[in-house]
């Protein structure tokens, strides 16, 4: 659904409150509600922004993505390496093709 969120007054209204008074206007749990892209008006006052309220917490869990879970706790952020450091190891793997890739460590034959 689409909400639109007056606050005069105030620069902006926190996700976590607008999920508050959401579940208590639908009278449904916290965790069942999902808020984002909220962007304010020119001028301040009023924002506007999506809602999703789901069934039960199982249903938020298998139909939100992982990212928006994250935000609101309900999944941990898989570590990884940076994009740069992928690439990179990715391309010394293909300059020891052939050979045992043991994440590029190995230097290079001598000429």
């Amino acid at each position: 659904m689409v909400v639109d969120v007056l606050h005069p007054n105030r620069a902006n209204v926190s996700k976590d409150e607008l999920r508050g008074k959401l579940s208590e206007l639908y009278k449904t749990a916290k965790d069942q509600v999902q808020v984002f892209g909220f962007r304010t008006q020119y001028g301040g006052g009023k924002s506007t922004g999506f809602a999703l309220i789901y069934d039960s917490q199982e249903a938020m869990k298998k139909f939100e993505p992982q990212y928006r879970l994250v935000r609101v706790g309900m999944a941990t952020k898989v570590e990884r390496a940076s994009r740069q450091q992928r690439k990179q190891r990715k391309n010394r793997a293909k300059e020891l093709r052939g050979t045992a890739k043991t994440k590029g460590a190995k230097a290079k034959k001598e000429k």
